[in-house]
């Protein structure tokens, strides 16, 4: 690698909304998200099923087709 091109990294403090707070190595002093892993729906476990139900329904009725569990 050249010499002098290259960012400096620094270890950066990352807070999130929901007031977690983590360090990683970055070029920036701290950033700030909005969502991270502790708090995102996805990685809690909080992820609702009714909403991907929702949309199957919804795709069945679209085109016609049969709930498999209405017929079971």
């Amino acid at each position: 690698m050249k010499k002098g091109i290259h960012p400096q990294t620094m270890v950066t403090k990352v807070t999130c909304a929901c007031g977690n707070e983590f360090e990683v190595t970055s070029n920036k002093k701290e950033l700030h998200l909005e969502v991270c892993d502790k708090c995102h729906p996805f990685y809690t476990g909080q992820q609702s099923k009714t909403s991907r139900k929702g949309n199957v329904d919804k795709f069945n009725r679209k085109y016609g087709l049969e709930n498999t569990e209405k017929a079971a």
